[in-house]
């Protein structure tokens, strides 16, 4: 037919999807998670995805007083992003393909990134688990920092992601590289390509771009209230799904303000083996995920929920993440003291990618070609003309979402702090 795609523009999006796929860095370490299209188009894109369960176990033979109900929490997810490449060709530019594949290739390249920065963004702002250290990135003794914490409250070893700055991921194959044997093949690698590959049960990998945390703005940030604890709840009172993964506290600020994304320990409250409930003499780290009152004093609202079984309710007793609740009065003790990089690291299932669906009617006259790719996002290319000037439109698309599901389970590293 006339108005058909040619075989020249088949192999273009071909060519660009090849191009999006190969681009795509922090997005294929996470899992997907596909929404069916019907029940996205009658949900408004939005579901609730169960997080994982943890059990408890009791001593003796009489169990009469221990039936009680498991909670099941969930975490809202909703495909919400749209990102779209176009531009048009005239007449005279058209006699020369190649500018329309490179240009193609461009778009397929930025919207790799689009969606990689929404992975990053997502690892970098919402993973609480912080790793602290005082000097550059060196290589695996900073590595074996973030499977300790890892090991200690639970996190089973397998598909665990370590993802680096440039910077900090050639501190480290410097490290590798620097070794006395240049004949390691591993040594060897680092050496001639810069690849440090897997250490310390992380696949490691280097981020051309990334995010950078600012030093902490608060000074002298204290808890105002007692019994600050939160009580996991599968819904509300108006059966509506809760949201467990953050909390409101009070706090008192005695100067400057409190950033979105800042980092702290509160004393005297250690994190918990997930599974066992036993403290791990280590005091449990917190990210800040909100300010509703400017950070100057008031609320503000951190990730995760401090869930110290202070109610002695079967749902803290199963989602226990600390040993006791914070006292009025304790501080919290910052941990970005120093502007840097984020180097997140997490465990795959923690975090999702949300690939959204959708088809552009093939009787409204714009031609179409439609194609899911292998990470599960749908990718459509358009084409419309106008008669007017003899351009020709093309337009590609993708829709998706991110969710961090456990963000227990994620975390991020800092170099060079005080």
């Amino acid at each position: 037919m006339a108005n058909d795609f040619s075989k020249n523009e088949v192999v273009l999006f071909e060519k660009t999807i090849e191009n999006f796929e190969d681009s795509l860095i922090m997005s294929r370490h996470i899992d997907k998670y596909e929404m069916e299209a019907v029940s996205a188009e009658r949900q408004n894109d939005i579901t609730h995805i169960p997080m994982p369960y943890i059990a408890q176990t009791y001593d003796g033979r009489d169990q009469s007083a221990n039936f009680g109900s498991f909670t099941q929490l969930s975490v809202p997810a909703q495909v919400d992003t749209w990102k779209s490449g176009n531009f048009r060709a005239n007449a005279l530019e058209r006699r020369d393909e190649s500018q329309i594949s490179k240009y193609s290739r461009a778009i397929a390249h930025k919207l790799a990134s689009d969606v990689n920065i929404a992975c990053m963004n997502m690892a970098a702002n919402e993973g609480t688990l912080v790793i602290k250290r005082t000097s550059a990135a060196s290589g695996f003794d900073d590595v074996a920092k973030c499977r300790s914490i890892m090991n200690r409250v639970g996190i089973t070893h397998e598909d665990r992601k370590l993802a680096l700055s440039t910077d900090d991921y050639n501190g480290m194959a410097s490290n590798l590289a620097g070794r006395e044997s240049i004949n390691d093949p591993k040594a060897l690698k680092a050496y001639e390509e810069a690849y440090i590959g897997k250490i310390a049960s992380f696949e490691t990998f280097s981020l051309d771009y990334a995010n950078r945390l600012a030093a902490k703005g608060g000074t002298t940030v204290t808890i105002n209230g007692a019994n600050q604890y939160h009580t996991p709840k599968a819904t509300d009172t108006n059966k509506k799904n809760v949201d467990n993964r953050y909390q409101n506290i009070e706090v008192t600020v005695s100067s400057g303000a409190i950033n979105v994304g800042d980092c702290f320990t509160i004393a005297d409250v250690y994190e918990v083996h997930h599974i066992t409930k036993q403290s791990t003499g280590n005091l449990k780290t917190f990210r800040v995920v909100a300010v509703p009152d400017g950070g100057t004093t008031g609320t503000i609202t951190i990730s995760p929920a401090i869930v110290s079984a202070g109610g002695g309710t079967d749902a803290e007793k199963q989602y226990q993440n600390v040993d006791s609740t914070p006292a009025d009065g304790a501080a919290l003790v910052w941990l970005n003291t120093v502007a840097a990089n984020v180097n997140p690291f997490w465990k795959k299932e923690s975090m999702l990618l949300l690939p959204g669906k959708f088809d552009p009617a093939e009787d409204s006259g714009l031609k179409s070609m439609v194609e899911t790719t292998e990470s599960g996002i749908t990718m459509v290319m358009s084409r419309d003309a106008e008669i007017k000037t003899m351009d020709v439109l093309y337009r590609l698309d993708i829709y998706f979402g991110t969710v961090m599901l456990q963000p227990e389970m994620a975390g991020i590293m800092l170099f060079s702090q005080t």
